[in-house]
């Protein structure tokens, strides 16, 4: 059974791409191909869709069999776009989407361990096929190396103490689920009262990243898909998290006014529609920017 997905901004996205004039694009953050698939059904000639978690390929390949060779499906990661394209003779594309952060897929399945809101092994991996776990990750580190992360990428203003908590328990018995692991950040980052978000949400985020090495590469991949446009072509990324985003906007900016090389089309970040955040929460945080080549 394929399972529910809607993939965020779609209609923006297809607006900025202009798949209608067909051609050649690439999904670098497939998923479960729901971007794909607009873009196919908008009139992509074909899209080629990476993504480094094999049962994303295998789940999108399903729902994508409807369009035959006209979707080429690679495992890996978005980061390999220049051999992908050369491995395949591709010399240059229409268009690039990038969709980053956690799928709904990954964090709807307990036994990725992305979510505390079910019990599952500490893994975090979007590969699971290369790289420790995050509870293999969490065995060794150093607690200020520890702090520093979920300070840098979770922004947790409790950092230290959560770090302090974790390797304390850890010397207890080795942290291997995301329910003891959400216990012990929320002992250690909770407050009295009432409180918006989850304790424990800002760490596991910041594991997910460094992890997963999210933002490793991000300001070179927005670079590699820019040079791999023809002109007129365009890339359009969606970023989740302030980070990523930040770095998307200055390489961009970079491309722009520095090489000559793009138009930066969103001088703004668009933002989901309130009927599409209403329909699909993890739209809210969802910021698109693009740029089209020119040179």
């Amino acid at each position: 059974m394929i399972p529910a997905h809607a993939p965020v901004l779609p209609s923006e996205t297809v607006a900025f791409l202009q798949p209608s004039r067909g051609g050649t694009f690439v999904d670098c953050t497939l998923g479960l191909g729901g971007h794909t698939a607009a873009l196919l059904e908008a009139g992509a000639t074909r899209v080629i869709g990476l993504d480094r978690d094999p049962r994303a390929i295998e789940v999108a390949r399903e729902r994508l069999s409807a369009w035959g060779d006209r979707a080429l499906l690679v495992h890996a990661d978005y980061r390999a776009l220049p051999s992908v394209l050369a491995e395949h003779g591709v010399g240059v594309i229409d268009g690039a989407l990038a969709d980053l952060g956690v799928s709904s897929m990954q964090l709807d399945e307990p036994g990725r361990g992305f979510s505390f809101r079910s019990d599952g092994p500490l893994d975090m991996r979007m590969d699971t096929s290369a790289g420790p776990t995050a509870a293999a990750l969490l065995a060794t580190v150093d607690e200020y190396e520890l702090a520093d992360v979920i300070y840098r990428f979770g922004e947790e203003r409790k950092s230290r103490r959560v770090a302090r908590a974790i390797v304390e328990a850890r010397d207890e018995e080795p942290i291997e689920t995301t329910a003891r692991l959400a216990s012990i950040v929320r002992r250690a980052a909770g407050g009295g009262g009432y409180q918006r978000i989850d304790p424990a949400t800002r760490t596991f985020q910041a594991l997910r990243i460094w992890v997963n090495r999210e933002l490793e590469g991000l300001d070179t991949f927005v670079i590699d898909a820019a040079r791999a446009l023809r002109e007129g072509g365009r890339v359009v990324i969606i970023a989740f998290h302030s980070l990523e985003d930040r770095i998307v906007k200055h390489t961009m900016r970079m491309l722009e006014r520095g090489e000559g090389l793009v138009r930066v089309l969103t001088k703004k970040p668009v933002m989901a529609a309130a009927t599409e955040c209403a329909a699909n929460p993890r739209a809210r945080s969802a910021k698109l920017r693009a740029v089209e080549r020119i040179a």
